[in-house]
Protein backbone atom coordinates (compact mmCIF):
# COMPACT_ATOMS: atom_id res chain seq x y z
CA UNK A 1 0.00 0.00 0.00
CA UNK A 2 1.09 3.09 -0.71
CA UNK A 3 -0.15 6.58 1.29
CA UNK A 4 0.39 10.20 0.76
CA UNK A 5 0.31 11.87 4.28
CA UNK A 6 -0.50 15.56 3.93
CA UNK A 7 -0.18 18.65 7.02
CA UNK A 8 -2.43 20.77 5.07
CA UNK A 9 -1.98 24.70 4.55
CA UNK A 10 -2.43 27.58 1.92
CA UNK A 11 1.21 28.82 2.37
CA UNK A 12 3.02 25.78 3.29
CA UNK A 13 2.00 22.29 2.79
CA UNK A 14 3.84 19.21 3.59
CA UNK A 15 3.35 15.67 2.05
CA UNK A 16 4.87 12.29 2.05
CA UNK A 17 4.72 8.82 0.32
CA UNK A 18 5.31 5.75 2.32
CA UNK A 19 5.28 2.51 1.18
CA UNK A 20 3.75 -0.54 3.75
CA UNK A 21 1.44 -1.28 5.70
CA UNK A 22 0.07 -2.30 9.24
CA UNK A 23 1.87 -5.46 9.61
CA UNK A 24 5.80 -3.53 9.72
CA UNK A 25 7.11 -0.68 9.53
CA UNK A 26 6.80 0.93 6.20
CA UNK A 27 9.47 2.85 3.81
CA UNK A 28 9.80 6.56 3.32
CA UNK A 29 9.40 7.00 -0.24
CA UNK A 30 9.42 10.42 -0.58
CA UNK A 31 8.86 13.70 1.19
CA UNK A 32 8.49 17.52 0.63
CA UNK A 33 6.82 20.93 0.85
CA UNK A 34 4.75 22.99 -1.36
CA UNK A 35 4.97 27.01 -0.78
CA UNK A 36 2.87 29.35 -2.71
CA UNK A 37 3.38 32.96 -3.07
CA UNK A 38 1.76 34.86 -0.55
CA UNK A 39 1.87 38.30 -2.92
CA UNK A 40 -0.31 35.95 -5.06
CA UNK A 41 -3.82 36.23 -4.63
CA UNK A 42 -6.02 33.12 -2.59
CA UNK A 43 -7.46 31.80 -5.74
CA UNK A 44 -4.01 32.06 -7.48
CA UNK A 45 -2.33 29.81 -4.73
CA UNK A 46 -5.61 27.47 -4.73
CA UNK A 47 -4.55 26.36 -8.52
CA UNK A 48 -1.01 25.95 -8.05
CA UNK A 49 -1.57 23.74 -5.05
CA UNK A 50 -4.05 21.58 -7.61
CA UNK A 51 -1.44 21.55 -9.88
CA UNK A 52 1.05 20.38 -7.29
CA UNK A 53 -1.06 17.90 -5.58
CA UNK A 54 -2.57 16.54 -9.08
CA UNK A 55 1.66 15.90 -9.78
CA UNK A 56 1.98 13.80 -6.46
CA UNK A 57 -1.26 12.04 -7.19
CA UNK A 58 0.08 11.16 -10.54
CA UNK A 59 3.60 10.43 -10.24
CA UNK A 60 2.93 7.86 -6.83
CA UNK A 61 -0.01 6.69 -7.13
CA UNK A 62 -0.98 6.49 -3.52
CA UNK A 63 -3.81 3.79 -2.29
CA UNK A 64 -4.69 5.57 0.34
CA UNK A 65 -4.40 9.49 1.83
CA UNK A 66 -4.36 10.32 5.90
CA UNK A 67 -4.35 14.20 6.30
CA UNK A 68 -4.50 16.36 9.61
CA UNK A 69 -7.89 18.21 10.25
CA UNK A 70 -6.38 21.43 11.68
CA UNK A 71 -7.73 22.37 14.61
CA UNK A 72 -8.56 26.15 15.20
CA UNK A 73 -9.16 28.64 18.26
CA UNK A 74 -11.16 31.56 17.29
CA UNK A 75 -7.50 33.73 17.51
CA UNK A 76 -6.75 32.18 13.95
CA UNK A 77 -7.36 34.19 11.56
CA UNK A 78 -6.07 32.48 8.50
CA UNK A 79 -8.32 29.49 9.05
CA UNK A 80 -10.18 30.00 6.26
CA UNK A 81 -7.77 30.38 3.56
CA UNK A 82 -6.36 27.12 5.33
CA UNK A 83 -9.10 25.18 5.07
CA UNK A 84 -10.13 26.28 1.66
CA UNK A 85 -6.39 24.47 0.57
CA UNK A 86 -7.68 21.34 2.75
CA UNK A 87 -10.91 21.43 0.64
CA UNK A 88 -8.69 21.77 -2.81
CA UNK A 89 -6.30 19.01 -1.61
CA UNK A 90 -9.67 16.50 -0.77
CA UNK A 91 -10.96 17.57 -4.67
CA UNK A 92 -7.53 16.57 -5.65
CA UNK A 93 -7.62 12.97 -4.19
CA UNK A 94 -11.01 12.31 -5.24
CA UNK A 95 -10.39 13.41 -8.66
CA UNK A 96 -7.50 11.84 -9.72
CA UNK A 97 -7.76 8.39 -7.58
CA UNK A 98 -11.21 8.32 -6.13
CA UNK A 99 -9.86 8.52 -2.51
CA UNK A 100 -11.50 10.15 0.21
CA UNK A 101 -9.16 10.58 2.76
CA UNK A 102 -9.00 9.78 6.43
CA UNK A 103 -8.69 12.72 8.52
CA UNK A 104 -6.62 12.99 11.78
CA UNK A 105 -6.75 15.17 14.47
CA UNK A 106 -2.92 16.57 15.34
CA UNK A 107 -3.14 15.30 18.86
CA UNK A 108 -4.13 11.77 17.92
CA UNK A 109 -1.05 11.53 15.15
CA UNK A 110 1.25 12.96 17.41
CA UNK A 111 0.26 10.57 20.40
CA UNK A 112 0.60 7.40 18.02
CA UNK A 113 4.30 8.82 17.84
CA UNK A 114 4.01 8.86 21.43
CA UNK A 115 3.75 12.29 22.55
CA UNK A 116 0.00 13.73 21.74
CA UNK A 117 1.78 17.42 22.69
CA UNK A 118 5.08 16.53 20.83
CA UNK A 119 6.85 19.88 18.89
CA UNK A 120 7.91 19.24 15.42
CA UNK A 121 11.86 18.90 16.63
CA UNK A 122 10.27 16.10 19.07
CA UNK A 123 8.13 14.72 16.12
CA UNK A 124 11.35 14.50 13.74
CA UNK A 125 13.38 13.14 16.17
CA UNK A 126 10.74 10.24 17.09
CA UNK A 127 10.91 9.56 13.32
CA UNK A 128 14.37 9.52 12.97
CA UNK A 129 14.13 6.43 15.35
CA UNK A 130 11.56 4.89 13.49
CA UNK A 131 13.07 4.58 10.38
CA UNK A 132 16.73 5.07 11.42
CA UNK A 133 17.31 8.11 9.84
CA UNK A 134 20.33 10.18 10.16
CA UNK A 135 18.34 13.60 10.32
CA UNK A 136 15.54 14.88 9.04
CA UNK A 137 14.34 18.63 8.16
CA UNK A 138 12.28 20.45 10.40
CA UNK A 139 9.64 21.50 8.29
CA UNK A 140 6.19 20.77 7.40
CA UNK A 141 7.06 17.13 5.66
CA UNK A 142 8.09 15.95 9.03
CA UNK A 143 4.53 16.26 10.14
CA UNK A 144 3.59 14.89 6.64
CA UNK A 145 5.45 11.65 7.45
CA UNK A 146 3.98 11.24 10.73
CA UNK A 147 0.88 11.93 9.42
CA UNK A 148 1.28 9.02 6.57
CA UNK A 149 2.80 6.87 8.96
CA UNK A 150 0.11 6.71 11.48
CA UNK A 151 -2.49 6.19 8.15
CA UNK A 152 0.00 3.27 7.01
CA UNK A 153 0.40 1.49 11.03
CA UNK A 154 -4.20 1.78 11.29
CA UNK A 155 -5.02 4.78 13.08
CA UNK A 156 -8.19 5.84 12.43
CA UNK A 157 -10.35 9.25 13.39
CA UNK A 158 -11.94 10.15 10.34
CA UNK A 159 -14.34 12.78 10.32
CA UNK A 160 -15.59 12.74 6.55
Amino acid sequence: MIWLGVDPGLAIVGWAILKGDETKTPEIIEYGIIETDKNMSTGERLLELDADFTSIMIEFKPDNVAMEMPFFSRQIKSAGKVLQALGVINLVCYREAQIVPVFLHQASWKAHLGNGRATKDEVAQMLQQIFDLPDLPIDDSVDAIAIAYAGACGLRNSIN
